[in-house]
């Protein structure tokens, strides 16, 4: 089991839907105690399950190489940096592969990364992405796909929501991104589950479930190309601990 003991927001801050907030760009990556055990994961499904858990469009790859430059850039001071490669804080070297923009930003930090691009539509689509972490959702089914076909079957994304978050993808500025966090219930500690899911019931009986998953979601907006970036990082707390950190919703 990988797993955290703390979290880097309050559980009990709550706000309407979509709960969004404003981040500071030099919070955007956060690195917690249970970033070795997760990058190790990141790696096996990386290098090992690439069709899994990594997908790029062919037009979206100018966005995934200033993806990739932007995450290098804001990369903690734990990072060693080096001609050609950056050694991670658990001292695995990862060569900067600018060819492979996606894999090597996959390969770097616990989030994972989706690109999200207008393509003449008056949504946002996922072009790209290193999606190692999916809690009921599987890479393949979302592709290329809308924010509305994206959130299919989570029943709060109904048209009023879709409007409010599409206005969020619109309207974020480069270097002035938005923070969210969600309340998930799992019996499950297992970080890969690409699902896919019928409905939310799937996960476990919040009254029981013994682990407690919530993701810390960033939009973020890229300068020269525009597109948008989603990027997730999941932390997993036993039950007992989640509800030591907050007064956590379990029904």
């Amino acid at each position: 089991m990988i797993l955290q003991d703390s979290l880097p927001f309050d559980l009990t801050t709550s706000r309407p839907m979509p709960n969004i907030s404003p981040l500071p760009m030099e919070s955007w990556l956060h690195i917690d105690e249970a970033y070795a055990a997760q990058m190790a994961e990141r790696d096996r499904l990386l290098l090992g399950h690439r069709d899994d858990v990594l997908a790029l469009d062919d037009a979206a790859r100018p966005a995934a190489e200033e993806l990739l430059d932007l995450l290098l850039t804001w990369l903690p001071d734990s990072f060693l940096r080096s001609e050609g490669s950056v050694t991670r804080p658990d001292g695995v070297s990862v060569p900067i592969d600018r060819d492979d923009p996606l894999l090597t930003a996959g390969r770097l930090v616990q989030d994972d990364l989706c690109l999200l691009e207008k393509r003449g539509t008056d949504e946002h689509v996922l072009t790209g992405a290193a999606l190692c972490f999916p809690a009921g959702w599987k890479l393949s089914l979302k592709v290329m796909r809308p924010l509305t076909a994206i959130h299919v079957p989570i029943p709060e994304y109904d048209d009023g929501l879709a409007k409010r978050v599409q206005r969020l993808f619109d309207g974020v500025q480069p270097g002035r991104p938005l923070m969210r966090f969600n309340r998930l219930w799992h019996d499950d500690p297992t970080l890969f589950q690409p699902g896919p899911r019928l409905h939310n019931s799937h996960r476990a009986d919040p009254r029981s479930a013994r682990f407690f998953r919530t993701e810390r979601q960033v939009i973020l907006k890229l300068p020269l190309s525009g597109a948008a970036v989603f990027s997730i990082h999941t932390y997993v707390l036993p039950r007992e601990r989640a509800l030591q950190l907050s007064a956590v919703e379990t029904a």
